[in-house]
């Protein structure tokens, strides 16, 4: 049927799809609550070098372990620089390392994916290597990778694309799957389309449903990865604010200045939060079972 419709109609089919996908989202108030939050601190990321009080890397020793005053709102910590001055810029590398490492696993992941499901001879290669993959645990491979290539914000990237690609190949083969086996598919054989327009034309956006979800979610993973790495100095090097390596900075002076350690934490619970109830917005508004 999408075959016989003019161009007119469809773009007139992909509008009323992309307005019922909007309605069906903006009924959900947690999902929406999660886009309004993920974009203001996307938002505070991207102006950050404006708006800081303080500078984030000056130091002054005579005004060290204060806590949170009118002054600095989040305290200072043990070289004297503005909490809420690195917490703020903290947010433009951990938001940066989230969308760089998922934007890039999920592409691989969608190329390995297609190629496994619609090339079959391929597909026992790519699988059998994904299982090995997905056989080490997230945290030893990242550990493996890092320890491997050296300690940077490069090599972070790259250990937690290695990590998280696996995810994708699979979600994607296995919507590939599902989708490459119907009447259309086969419609568009007939009359001689090519494998290149098959998979671009109708099986990824009959496919992307699942990736988008997978997205949102692999982001709460990565940013929470990343900072796991770096409170173990793996990841980010100091004097960069970001909320992981501030965490453990200040984890020695936890039983006094607790604010060193709770507020960065603070941030990255809200902003993973945030994205997880934008990805059950999401889910909910993609999954045709529930359009009823």
């Amino acid at each position: 049927m999408e075959l016989s419709l003019s161009p007119s109609a469809k773009k007139r089919r992909s509008n009323t799809l992309f307005r019922e996908f909007i309605r069906r989202l903006l009924r959900n108030k947690l999902g929406v609550a999660g886009l309004i939050v993920l974009a203001l601190i996307i938002l505070i990321a991207i102006i950050s070098p404006y708006i800081i009080p303080f500078d984030y890397a000056i130091q002054n020793y005579d005004n060290t372990l204060r806590f949170p005053n009118k002054t600095h709102w989040f305290g200072t910590d043990n070289f004297g620089r503005d909490i809420f001055s690195r917490v703020l810029y903290g947010s433009r590398y951990t938001m940066f390392i989230g969308f760089v490492v998922v934007t890039i696993s999920a592409a691989v992941g969608t190329f390995l994916g297609f190629m496994a499901a619609y090339y079959r001879k391929v597909d026992n290669l790519i699988m059998r290597f994904i299982d090995i993959l997905i056989g080490v645990p997230n945290m030893c491979l990242c550990l493996s990778l890092i320890s491997a290539m050296g300690v940077n914000i490069r090599n972070l990237i790259i250990a937690l694309c290695i990590s998280f690609t696996p995810t994708f190949v699979r979600v994607m083969r296995a919507t590939v799957l599902t989708i490459k086996d119907q009447e259309y598919i086969e419609a568009s054989r007939c009359i001689g389309a090519s494998n290149a327009r098959i998979m671009l034309k109708h099986i990824l956006p009959n496919g992307i449903a699942p990736l988008i979800v997978q997205y949102t979610l692999s982001m709460v993973s990565a940013i929470l990865m990343s900072a796991s790495l770096s409170f173990i100095g793996l990841g980010v090097q100091p004097p960069t604010p970001e909320w992981g390596l501030m965490i453990s900075a200040g984890r020695a002076y936890l039983n006094n200045q607790w604010y060193m350690c709770v507020l960065p934490g603070l941030a990255i619970v809200i902003t993973t939060f945030a994205l997880n109830l934008l990805g059950d917005g999401l889910r909910d508004a993609l999954d045709p079972r529930l359009k009823q």
